[in-house]
């Protein structure tokens, strides 16, 4: 996804730094990020890097996994304003521990990396929705001119002051990752509905605020057209590139960790954030748990 856009913004005129790491680095630096849609094939010459020379008037855009924000957020220059281009919710709270003016955005954007020097983006012709705004809420001048930068790259992108109630509902949303990761797409609607129905619960004894799929629906309309060769997404794509890690303590983890502090167990998201930490530790290939395998393993 950070490859994506910061391909995008790039070729729309912006200054672009990318900071990526090992192979992945190495091939931007010697032939460019080729950036792939279901259109056409451009390579972007961008700027990058492993460690960045910063500058006073940078905006940083974080785009890994949140199990690596942190790591990355201590590295980060006193004052610099950070924008969590990232699905979950944590991301937005470990960075306001460091900085002042942190922005949170909903991200709708599907795409792939399974190669180095190699993105892929799968929506067309709008490449993805990317609203807005501030944390804990709130917009200012700095979300209009990413908002404005985000749609120079040809993103649906608004300053949107209750950010973080969208960003709930997407994490819903991604509960099903973990289960497309190990099980792949064929006969997991009855796992993705129970981890979502799960999840939906405990926010609501939470408290927490969450845009209702009614909204999302009326927002997102039939702007993300989706390409038939998208093969996976963003959980599945960890494990087909055997990172070793995999985001599930963030997005089924985020609810069992607000039914611990409920006081509420919560099976079907703490099965899936053990087995997709299991897959991702072991090295076991994406998809390759039966439906009916995930099911007799639970704990209900």
């Amino acid at each position: 996804m950070g490859g994506t856009l910061g391909a995008r913004l790039s070729l729309a005129g912006h200054d672009v730094l990318l900071v990526a790491r090992g192979r992945h680095l190495a091939a931007i630096q010697s032939d460019g990020l080729r950036l792939v849609t279901p259109a056409e094939t451009t390579t972007a010459r961008i700027e990058a890097t492993e460690t960045p020379a910063w500058r006073e008037d940078d905006v940083v855009l974080l785009c890994m996994k949140s199990q690596d924000t942190d790591a990355v957020l201590r590295g980060l220059p006193e004052g610099v304003p950070v924008v969590c281009v990232q699905n979950g919710v944590a991301n937005e709270r470990m960075a306001l521990r460091r900085f002042a003016d942190v922005y949170g955005v909903c991200v709708m954007f599907p795409t792939a990396h399974l190669e180095p020097g190699v993105v892929e983006q799968h929506s067309w012709p709008t490449p993805g929705l990317l609203h807005l705004g501030r944390y804990p809420s709130g917009v200012d001048g700095r979300a209009g001119e990413v908002a404005q930068a985000f749609r120079d790259a040809g993103f649906l992108s608004e300053p949107t002051p209750d950010i973080m109630r969208w960003k709930y509902r997407k994490l819903i949303m991604n509960l099903g990752n973990a289960i497309q990761a190990v099980c792949g797409l064929s006969g997991t609607e009855e796992i993705v509905a129970h981890v979502r129905e799960e999840g939906e619960a405990i926010l609501a004894r939470a408290g927490i605020d969450v845009a209702s799929r009614e909204e999302d629906r009326r927002q997102r309309g039939d702007v993300l057209r989706v390409a038939d060769t998208r093969t996976g997404g963003s959980s599945w794509q960890s494990l087909a590139r055997g990172t070793g890690s995999i985001e599930a303590d963030y997005l089924n983890g985020e609810i069992v960790l607000l039914g611990r502090l409920a006081g509420v167990v919560t099976p079907w998201n703490e099965h899936a954030r053990r087995l997709a930490n299991l897959f991702a530790r072991q090295g076991l290939p994406a998809g390759s748990l039966s439906p009916a395998d995930w099911l007799s393993k639970i704990d209900l």
